[in-house]
Protein backbone atom coordinates (compact mmCIF):
# COMPACT_ATOMS: atom_id res chain seq x y z
CA UNK A 1 0.00 0.00 0.00
CA UNK A 2 1.33 3.70 -1.00
CA UNK A 3 1.27 5.90 1.80
CA UNK A 4 1.77 8.93 0.23
CA UNK A 5 -1.85 10.32 0.81
CA UNK A 6 -1.00 10.75 4.76
CA UNK A 7 2.25 12.92 4.23
CA UNK A 8 0.10 15.72 5.77
CA UNK A 9 -0.69 14.28 8.56
CA UNK A 10 3.16 14.21 9.69
CA UNK A 11 3.54 18.26 8.59
CA UNK A 12 2.15 19.10 11.97
CA UNK A 13 3.24 18.74 15.07
CA UNK A 14 -0.74 17.45 16.92
CA UNK A 15 -1.94 16.35 19.72
CA UNK A 16 -4.39 14.34 17.15
CA UNK A 17 -7.87 13.45 17.50
CA UNK A 18 -8.55 10.29 15.17
CA UNK A 19 -11.89 8.79 14.48
CA UNK A 20 -12.93 6.02 12.14
CA UNK A 21 -16.63 5.92 11.39
CA UNK A 22 -18.87 3.11 10.26
CA UNK A 23 -21.32 5.00 7.49
CA UNK A 24 -22.59 1.75 5.86
CA UNK A 25 -25.97 2.10 7.71
CA UNK A 26 -26.76 5.68 6.30
CA UNK A 27 -29.63 6.77 4.20
CA UNK A 28 -31.57 9.85 2.73
CA UNK A 29 -33.31 10.14 6.77
CA UNK A 30 -30.08 9.89 8.75
CA UNK A 31 -29.20 13.44 10.12
CA UNK A 32 -30.77 13.04 13.46
CA UNK A 33 -28.58 9.67 13.97
CA UNK A 34 -25.79 11.29 12.45
CA UNK A 35 -25.73 14.21 14.91
CA UNK A 36 -26.13 11.69 18.05
CA UNK A 37 -22.97 9.76 16.66
CA UNK A 38 -21.25 13.16 15.84
CA UNK A 39 -22.01 14.46 19.08
CA UNK A 40 -20.98 11.17 21.24
CA UNK A 41 -17.71 11.48 19.09
CA UNK A 42 -16.30 14.81 20.12
CA UNK A 43 -17.44 13.98 24.04
CA UNK A 44 -15.40 11.32 23.59
CA UNK A 45 -12.48 13.32 22.57
CA UNK A 46 -13.24 15.85 25.48
CA UNK A 47 -12.86 13.30 28.02
CA UNK A 48 -9.63 12.36 26.31
CA UNK A 49 -8.32 15.87 26.63
CA UNK A 50 -8.88 17.49 23.20
CA UNK A 51 -9.31 20.81 23.12
CA UNK A 52 -12.93 22.49 22.35
CA UNK A 53 -11.81 23.85 18.77
CA UNK A 54 -10.58 20.37 17.65
CA UNK A 55 -13.98 19.04 18.47
CA UNK A 56 -15.83 21.32 17.14
CA UNK A 57 -13.68 21.08 13.77
CA UNK A 58 -14.78 17.19 13.89
CA UNK A 59 -18.22 17.69 14.64
CA UNK A 60 -18.68 19.86 11.60
CA UNK A 61 -17.20 17.49 9.31
CA UNK A 62 -18.54 14.40 10.24
CA UNK A 63 -22.25 17.32 9.88
CA UNK A 64 -20.81 18.56 6.51
CA UNK A 65 -22.66 16.09 4.27
CA UNK A 66 -26.57 16.79 4.42
CA UNK A 67 -26.80 13.07 2.31
CA UNK A 68 -25.85 9.79 3.15
CA UNK A 69 -22.15 9.30 3.29
CA UNK A 70 -20.00 7.40 -0.38
CA UNK A 71 -18.22 4.32 1.23
CA UNK A 72 -18.79 2.13 4.01
CA UNK A 73 -17.29 4.55 6.64
CA UNK A 74 -15.14 7.30 7.04
CA UNK A 75 -11.61 8.94 8.89
CA UNK A 76 -11.22 11.82 9.93
CA UNK A 77 -8.15 13.47 11.42
CA UNK A 78 -7.95 16.21 13.27
CA UNK A 79 -5.65 18.40 14.98
CA UNK A 80 -5.15 22.70 16.30
CA UNK A 81 -8.68 22.63 15.20
CA UNK A 82 -8.44 21.79 11.89
CA UNK A 83 -9.12 18.57 9.82
CA UNK A 84 -6.54 17.86 7.69
CA UNK A 85 -7.63 14.46 6.49
CA UNK A 86 -11.10 12.82 5.55
CA UNK A 87 -10.99 9.68 3.47
CA UNK A 88 -13.55 7.22 2.87
CA UNK A 89 -13.28 4.03 3.72
CA UNK A 90 -13.99 1.02 1.49
CA UNK A 91 -14.61 -1.49 4.08
CA UNK A 92 -16.86 -1.51 7.12
CA UNK A 93 -14.74 -0.72 10.18
CA UNK A 94 -15.24 -3.52 12.92
CA UNK A 95 -16.66 -1.04 15.56
CA UNK A 96 -18.92 1.72 14.71
CA UNK A 97 -17.06 4.35 16.64
CA UNK A 98 -13.43 4.49 17.08
CA UNK A 99 -12.24 7.81 19.00
CA UNK A 100 -8.44 8.50 19.70
CA UNK A 101 -6.87 11.64 20.98
CA UNK A 102 -3.31 10.70 21.22
CA UNK A 103 0.17 12.49 19.67
CA UNK A 104 0.36 10.76 16.11
CA UNK A 105 -2.03 10.09 14.13
CA UNK A 106 -3.86 6.28 14.84
CA UNK A 107 -3.97 5.58 10.94
CA UNK A 108 -2.93 2.09 11.35
CA UNK A 109 -6.77 0.73 11.10
CA UNK A 110 -6.39 2.34 7.09
CA UNK A 111 -3.73 -0.66 6.14
CA UNK A 112 -7.42 -2.71 6.30
CA UNK A 113 -10.11 -0.18 5.63
CA UNK A 114 -8.96 2.54 3.22
CA UNK A 115 -7.08 1.87 0.11
CA UNK A 116 -6.21 -1.55 0.53
CA UNK A 117 -8.53 -2.97 -2.12
CA UNK A 118 -6.38 -2.87 -5.95
CA UNK A 119 -7.03 -0.70 -8.95
CA UNK A 120 -8.62 -2.61 -11.65
CA UNK A 121 -8.37 -1.53 -15.13
CA UNK A 122 -11.41 -3.20 -16.84
CA UNK A 123 -11.38 -3.37 -21.08
CA UNK A 124 -14.27 -4.37 -22.21
CA UNK A 125 -13.41 -6.17 -25.65
CA UNK A 126 -15.02 -6.93 -28.90
CA UNK A 127 -13.30 -7.30 -32.28
CA UNK A 128 -12.92 -3.59 -33.15
CA UNK A 129 -11.34 -2.50 -30.25
CA UNK A 130 -12.07 -1.72 -26.44
CA UNK A 131 -13.66 0.60 -24.21
CA UNK A 132 -11.39 1.04 -20.87
CA UNK A 133 -12.89 1.69 -16.91
CA UNK A 134 -11.11 2.05 -13.59
CA UNK A 135 -12.51 0.86 -10.81
CA UNK A 136 -11.27 1.81 -7.37
CA UNK A 137 -12.51 1.40 -3.67
CA UNK A 138 -14.10 5.02 -4.38
CA UNK A 139 -16.10 3.81 -7.57
CA UNK A 140 -15.44 3.90 -11.37
CA UNK A 141 -15.07 6.27 -13.94
CA UNK A 142 -14.43 5.70 -17.75
CA UNK A 143 -10.73 5.69 -19.39
CA UNK A 144 -10.66 6.04 -22.62
CA UNK A 145 -11.37 3.46 -25.77
CA UNK A 146 -9.10 1.62 -28.24
CA UNK A 147 -9.91 1.49 -31.52
CA UNK A 148 -9.31 -0.64 -34.60
CA UNK A 149 -9.55 -1.17 -37.74
CA UNK A 150 -13.78 -1.88 -38.67
CA UNK A 151 -13.54 -3.35 -41.99
CA UNK A 152 -13.09 -6.86 -42.49
CA UNK A 153 -14.13 -8.27 -39.04
CA UNK A 154 -16.43 -10.97 -40.02
CA UNK A 155 -15.57 -14.65 -41.43
CA UNK A 156 -17.78 -16.77 -43.66
CA UNK A 157 -18.53 -19.90 -44.16
CA UNK A 158 -17.58 -20.33 -47.67
CA UNK A 159 -14.36 -22.00 -48.94
CA UNK A 160 -13.16 -21.41 -52.81
CA UNK A 161 -9.56 -19.46 -53.01
CA UNK A 162 -10.89 -16.14 -52.78
CA UNK A 163 -12.93 -16.83 -49.67
CA UNK A 164 -9.64 -18.32 -47.60
CA UNK A 165 -7.80 -15.41 -48.74
CA UNK A 166 -10.78 -12.77 -47.49
CA UNK A 167 -10.99 -14.80 -44.11
CA UNK A 168 -7.32 -14.53 -43.95
CA UNK A 169 -7.67 -10.64 -44.02
CA UNK A 170 -10.05 -11.00 -41.25
CA UNK A 171 -7.61 -12.80 -39.14
CA UNK A 172 -4.97 -9.85 -39.88
CA UNK A 173 -7.82 -7.40 -38.31
CA UNK A 174 -8.21 -9.57 -35.85
CA UNK A 175 -4.19 -9.34 -34.31
CA UNK A 176 -3.63 -5.79 -35.49
CA UNK A 177 -7.03 -4.46 -33.22
CA UNK A 178 -5.65 -7.28 -30.41
CA UNK A 179 -1.91 -4.79 -30.48
CA UNK A 180 -4.28 -1.92 -30.78
CA UNK A 181 -6.18 -2.83 -27.44
CA UNK A 182 -3.19 -3.93 -25.10
CA UNK A 183 -1.13 -0.90 -26.63
CA UNK A 184 -4.15 1.38 -25.35
CA UNK A 185 -4.36 -0.91 -22.15
CA UNK A 186 -0.59 -0.46 -21.26
CA UNK A 187 -0.92 3.52 -22.17
CA UNK A 188 -3.73 3.95 -19.69
CA UNK A 189 -1.92 1.68 -17.13
CA UNK A 190 0.75 4.30 -17.23
CA UNK A 191 -1.10 6.81 -15.71
CA UNK A 192 -3.44 4.94 -13.34
CA UNK A 193 -1.30 2.34 -12.10
CA UNK A 194 -3.63 -0.37 -12.23
CA UNK A 195 -2.79 -3.51 -9.73
CA UNK A 196 -4.81 -6.03 -11.48
CA UNK A 197 -6.00 -6.12 -15.10
CA UNK A 198 -9.37 -7.72 -16.31
CA UNK A 199 -10.69 -8.18 -19.62
CA UNK A 200 -13.68 -8.81 -20.70
CA UNK A 201 -15.73 -9.56 -23.83
CA UNK A 202 -15.17 -11.41 -26.75
CA UNK A 203 -13.66 -14.54 -26.18
CA UNK A 204 -10.64 -14.79 -29.02
CA UNK A 205 -10.02 -10.91 -28.55
CA UNK A 206 -9.33 -11.54 -24.72
CA UNK A 207 -6.49 -14.12 -25.32
CA UNK A 208 -5.10 -12.18 -28.29
CA UNK A 209 -5.22 -8.99 -26.05
CA UNK A 210 -3.55 -10.85 -23.04
CA UNK A 211 -1.02 -12.58 -25.49
CA UNK A 212 0.23 -9.10 -26.67
CA UNK A 213 0.36 -7.37 -23.17
CA UNK A 214 3.85 -6.19 -21.98
CA UNK A 215 4.82 -9.01 -20.09
CA UNK A 216 4.56 -6.68 -16.51
CA UNK A 217 1.16 -6.54 -17.10
CA UNK A 218 0.68 -10.01 -17.97
CA UNK A 219 0.68 -11.18 -15.02
CA UNK A 220 -1.53 -9.16 -13.55
CA UNK A 221 -4.11 -9.60 -16.31
CA UNK A 222 -7.02 -11.84 -15.92
CA UNK A 223 -9.99 -12.57 -17.90
CA UNK A 224 -13.37 -12.71 -16.88
CA UNK A 225 -16.53 -14.78 -18.73
CA UNK A 226 -18.74 -12.21 -17.85
CA UNK A 227 -20.08 -9.04 -19.24
CA UNK A 228 -19.09 -7.28 -22.84
CA UNK A 229 -18.43 -4.13 -24.77
CA UNK A 230 -22.39 -4.21 -26.08
CA UNK A 231 -24.91 -1.28 -24.25
CA UNK A 232 -26.74 -2.90 -21.89
CA UNK A 233 -24.34 -6.49 -21.56
CA UNK A 234 -25.29 -7.56 -17.56
CA UNK A 235 -22.76 -6.39 -14.81
CA UNK A 236 -24.11 -8.64 -12.12
CA UNK A 237 -21.49 -11.25 -12.75
CA UNK A 238 -19.11 -9.61 -13.97
CA UNK A 239 -19.41 -7.35 -10.59
CA UNK A 240 -19.10 -10.50 -8.26
CA UNK A 241 -16.06 -12.02 -10.59
CA UNK A 242 -14.55 -8.93 -10.35
CA UNK A 243 -15.01 -8.37 -6.03
CA UNK A 244 -13.50 -11.99 -6.08
CA UNK A 245 -10.63 -10.83 -8.38
CA UNK A 246 -9.93 -8.37 -5.74
CA UNK A 247 -9.68 -10.50 -2.99
CA UNK A 248 -7.45 -12.67 -4.60
CA UNK A 249 -5.38 -10.09 -5.51
CA UNK A 250 -5.07 -9.03 -1.96
CA UNK A 251 -4.57 -12.11 -0.47
CA UNK A 252 -2.00 -13.05 -3.09
CA UNK A 253 -0.08 -10.34 -2.49
CA UNK A 254 0.06 -10.42 1.07
CA UNK A 255 1.24 -13.93 1.00
CA UNK A 256 4.29 -12.92 -1.17
CA UNK A 257 5.48 -10.07 0.16
CA UNK A 258 5.30 -12.60 3.83
CA UNK A 259 7.49 -15.16 1.84
CA UNK A 260 9.44 -12.15 0.90
CA UNK A 261 9.89 -11.72 4.31
CA UNK A 262 10.74 -15.26 5.36
CA UNK A 263 13.84 -15.70 3.13
CA UNK A 264 15.17 -12.09 3.31
CA UNK A 265 17.44 -13.30 6.25
CA UNK A 266 19.44 -10.28 7.22
CA UNK A 267 17.57 -7.90 5.07
CA UNK A 268 14.78 -8.04 7.58
CA UNK A 269 13.63 -6.47 11.09
CA UNK A 270 10.79 -7.81 13.39
CA UNK A 271 9.92 -7.44 16.97
CA UNK A 272 9.55 -3.52 18.27
CA UNK A 273 13.24 -3.06 19.44
CA UNK A 274 14.76 -4.41 15.84
CA UNK A 275 11.70 -1.89 13.74
CA UNK A 276 12.22 1.16 16.05
CA UNK A 277 16.41 1.25 14.91
CA UNK A 278 15.91 0.33 11.15
CA UNK A 279 13.17 3.31 11.52
CA UNK A 280 16.00 5.66 13.66
CA UNK A 281 18.00 4.88 10.40
CA UNK A 282 15.99 5.71 7.46
CA UNK A 283 16.25 1.86 6.52
CA UNK A 284 12.48 0.44 5.65
CA UNK A 285 11.61 -0.25 2.76
CA UNK A 286 7.99 -2.16 3.43
CA UNK A 287 6.65 -2.19 6.69
CA UNK A 288 4.87 -5.31 7.67
CA UNK A 289 1.79 -5.11 9.73
CA UNK A 290 -0.22 -7.59 11.05
CA UNK A 291 -3.29 -5.97 12.95
CA UNK A 292 -3.76 -8.70 15.96
CA UNK A 293 -0.32 -8.53 16.87
CA UNK A 294 0.41 -8.46 20.42
CA UNK A 295 3.25 -5.22 19.63
CA UNK A 296 1.05 -3.35 17.10
CA UNK A 297 -0.29 -1.42 20.18
CA UNK A 298 3.06 -1.44 22.53
CA UNK A 299 4.25 1.76 23.72
CA UNK A 300 6.97 3.32 22.54
CA UNK A 301 8.47 6.94 22.51
CA UNK A 302 8.54 9.69 19.98
CA UNK A 303 9.51 12.94 19.38
CA UNK A 304 8.88 15.30 16.88
CA UNK A 305 10.64 14.15 13.98
CA UNK A 306 9.73 11.00 12.42
CA UNK A 307 12.94 9.39 12.92
CA UNK A 308 13.18 10.05 17.14
CA UNK A 309 11.79 7.06 18.23
CA UNK A 310 12.82 4.79 21.09
CA UNK A 311 11.62 1.77 22.68
CA UNK A 312 11.86 3.34 26.30
CA UNK A 313 11.78 7.40 27.32
CA UNK A 314 14.95 7.20 28.97
CA UNK A 315 16.92 7.12 26.31
CA UNK A 316 16.79 10.45 25.36
CA UNK A 317 20.03 10.42 22.82
CA UNK A 318 17.51 8.99 20.12
CA UNK A 319 14.81 11.28 21.06
CA UNK A 320 15.87 14.72 20.54
CA UNK A 321 13.30 15.97 22.40
CA UNK A 322 12.76 16.81 26.29
CA UNK A 323 9.34 16.48 26.01
CA UNK A 324 8.61 12.65 24.43
CA UNK A 325 5.40 11.48 24.04
CA UNK A 326 4.02 8.18 24.06
CA UNK A 327 2.61 6.73 21.25
CA UNK A 328 1.70 2.78 20.03
CA UNK A 329 4.52 1.11 17.84
CA UNK A 330 2.33 0.34 14.85
CA UNK A 331 1.48 4.18 14.41
CA UNK A 332 4.60 5.32 14.68
CA UNK A 333 6.52 3.04 12.49
CA UNK A 334 4.16 4.46 9.95
CA UNK A 335 4.91 8.07 10.90
CA UNK A 336 8.20 7.18 9.98
CA UNK A 337 7.36 4.81 7.11
CA UNK A 338 5.63 7.84 5.39
CA UNK A 339 8.01 10.30 6.13
CA UNK A 340 10.96 8.14 4.35
CA UNK A 341 8.63 6.67 1.17
CA UNK A 342 8.22 3.01 2.33
CA UNK A 343 4.86 1.15 1.72
CA UNK A 344 3.19 -0.97 4.07
CA UNK A 345 1.74 -4.22 3.84
CA UNK A 346 -1.38 -5.39 6.16
CA UNK A 347 -1.36 -9.32 6.92
CA UNK A 348 -3.90 -11.99 7.86
CA UNK A 349 -4.43 -13.01 11.16
CA UNK A 350 -1.68 -14.92 12.41
CA UNK A 351 -2.65 -18.59 11.23
CA UNK A 352 -2.16 -21.92 13.36
CA UNK A 353 0.07 -20.22 15.94
CA UNK A 354 1.99 -18.75 13.17
CA UNK A 355 3.93 -15.31 14.77
CA UNK A 356 5.47 -14.29 11.91
CA UNK A 357 6.64 -11.36 11.91
CA UNK A 358 7.41 -11.65 15.16
CA UNK A 359 4.41 -9.92 17.63
CA UNK A 360 2.84 -8.70 14.20
CA UNK A 361 5.29 -6.16 13.06
CA UNK A 362 8.14 -6.43 10.53
CA UNK A 363 9.90 -4.94 7.91
CA UNK A 364 11.69 -5.62 4.62
CA UNK A 365 14.88 -3.03 4.63
CA UNK A 366 16.76 -1.01 2.32
CA UNK A 367 19.76 -2.91 3.35
CA UNK A 368 20.85 -5.76 4.88
CA UNK A 369 22.49 -5.69 8.25
CA UNK A 370 26.02 -7.06 6.83
CA UNK A 371 26.22 -4.24 4.75
CA UNK A 372 26.33 -2.30 7.76
CA UNK A 373 28.90 -3.89 9.34
CA UNK A 374 31.50 -3.62 6.25
CA UNK A 375 34.60 -1.40 6.66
Amino acid sequence: MQLSFLTPLYERPGPWGSVHLDTGWENESTTARRELQARDVCESLARQGADDATGRAVYEALMSRPGPTRGAGRAVFATAGQVVLDPPLATRPPAPVDVKWSALPHVSPLLDLAAREPVCLVAYIDRTGADLEVRTPLGSRAAGEAHGKDWPIHRTGRDDWSERHFQQSVENTWEENAGEVAAAIAACNEDVGADLVVLVGDPRMRRAVHDKLPRPLRGRAVESEHGGRAEGATTRLLDEELENARHEHVRHRAEEELDRFRSAHDAKAEGVPALVEAAREHRIAELLVRPDGPETHREVWVGHEPDQLAVRRAETQYLGDTQPASARADDALLRSAVVTGAEAQSLPPADGGDDVPVGGLGALLRWPYSEMERP
